[in-house]
This record gives C-alpha cells, structure tokens and sequence, in this order.
C-alpha cells in the first residue's frame, strides 16, 4: 500500500469532520447543533464567515419607533408595548424589541411543533425579558414562566404579560425582579428550571461575568439554556464564549433548526448545558 493511500484512510473527510461536529440533540433540545469547541475566536470566524451580518438590514422583524409591535404566534396575535423613548437611555436596551427576541420566540414555536422541544408543564426562567414576547410565547406553549429583568424594567413587562395572557393559556406567566449577579429569588431555583432562555443578553464585556454568574445558579445538570442574539461586536461574543466554556457544553443552532419564516443573518442562537461535576 503506497504512503499516499495510508494517508488517504487516516485522515477524515471533511463530511466526516462535520459529522464530528454535529451532534443530534444537546439537553432538552432535539434538534441539530454544531458543537462549540477549541479556541472560540474559530466560532466567531466561522459564524461572521457564514452569516456576514454586516452585510444584511438590521430589524428585517421590528420597529423600533413604534408603541407596538404586533406578532402571530400559537394561535393568537400578540401585541407588545414598547418604550421607544427610553431607547437613549444609557443601558437600556430592553423598552423595543430586537430580531433576536422574534427568532427566538418563532424558534420555540416551531421547536414545540415540530418536536424538537418539550415545554408543556417545564419551568423556564427568562432573562433579560424586556418586552417579555419570548416568555410570553413560551406560556402559551405550556411553560410555567418567570419573566425576570431589572428593577426599572418590570412595568412595561408587567403590562405586555398581563395584555397578552388572557383567555385560555395553556401554561402561566409571572414576573420577578433579577440583576444578573445577585442571588435569585428563591422562586427562581427551587426547583432549578427545566429551561432558560435570553434574547440578546450578551451585549457588554462587563456583563458576561454576572450573566454567567446567574446562569451558573440557575443551572442544574438537567436544565438546557437556549440564547439568541444579535451580531454586532464578535469580540464580546468571544469573549463570553471562552469565559462560557469553562462551566458549559455549548452548541449552535444553524438556521436551517430555526422558524422557516423567522431567520436573519444578523442573529445566532446557542444552546448550553451545565458540565456535569468531576
């Protein structure tokens, strides 16, 4: 046999190395993923490579100067308040919707669909809510919801929980008050959640630390998270992923997983499971 052939049989194919670096199902979610592994500036290569969301219209799903933002999800149109006026306020971001909140609301609809996700009768804490559409949906598809934000935050999410979860629902929505950091609310971790989900909450370098905190205590070996969020600064990403990656599995949903209706370039969606104790 020549050197040429042994080398030929050694080494993978490159179908076969995306083979190894997609898995089926991570957590509680069954859909594909493509795991996040090595040195994470190669994830963020990869992904600016793949999606070039510079090169692609921001809010293709929202309008931020509006007072409201209408959506068709589970059977019902939602209609979600915004702030567009505290938009200039330093930090918050929270008061309008973002692409990522929309994709990650479609994407929990379809998953449930199509049965990649469970959520009938799961606990799910979402962080950073805002405007509180992505728990909202999650209600609607069975969840037993606490939609947390900081203390400023809660009345505009009080108000869109309360205007969209009338009627028949089939799960239950509640608000609580969260600073990434902090200790959670008993309410929050007894019983740990089946599920946590966040639109758009790796936005600053000094956040990544306190966001990790929380997920860190809000995570048990049985809880699957779930974030989506908008591309704009590879390097903050990059960042969380590499301080991530110490404590969580990490994989990345392409958009061929996501809403067939609800995808944009300019977003990506991660799902993480806490690393079992040694």
């Amino acid at each position: 046999m020549s050197g040429a052939e042994c080398e030929e049989e050694v080494n993978p194919t490159e179908d076969e190395e995306e083979e190894e670096e997609t898995v089926i199902g991570l957590g509680s979610y069954k859909g594909k993923v493509r795991m996040v592994r090595g040195d994470p500036s190669d994830e963020m290569m990869l992904l600016w490579g793949l999606q070039q969301p510079t090169f692609s219209k921001p809010n293709a799903f929202v309008a931020q100067s509006s007072l409201n933002l209408s959506l068709d999800a589970c059977g019902r149109c939602l209609s979600i308040s915004q702030s567009p006026s505290s938009l200039g306020v330093p930090g918050v971001t929270g008061s309008v919707m973002w692409d990522s909140g929309i994709v990650l609301g479609k994407f929990l609809e379809n998953a449930v669909e199509t049965g990649l996700l469970v959520l009938q009768g799961k606990k799910v804490v979402e962080l950073g809510a805002g405007c509180g559409l992505v728990g909202c949906i999650a209600a609607l598809l069975g969840s037993q919801v606490i939609l947390t934000d900081m203390p400023d935050r809660l009345r505009l999410l009080k108000k869109n929980v309360e205007d969209n979860l009338y009627g028949d629902v089939r799960g239950c929505a509640t608000v609580n008050e969260l600073t990434w950091g902090d200790h959670a609310d008993s309410a929050l971790v007894e019983p740990l959640p089946d599920f946590v989900i966040g639109s758009d909450v790796i936005y600053s370098e000094e956040a990544v630390t306190d966001l990790l905190d929380t997920l860190l205590e809000l995570s048990g070996t049985q809880t699957t998270i779930i974030l989506s969020g908008e591309l704009r600064n590879d390097a903050i990403l990059e960042y969380f992923m590499e301080v991530a990656m110490e404590d969580f599995i990490i994989g990345r949903v392409d958009q061929e997983g996501w809403h067939p209706d609800y995808k944009s370039p300019r977003v990506a969606m991660y799902v993480m499971v806490k690393k079992s104790m040694p």
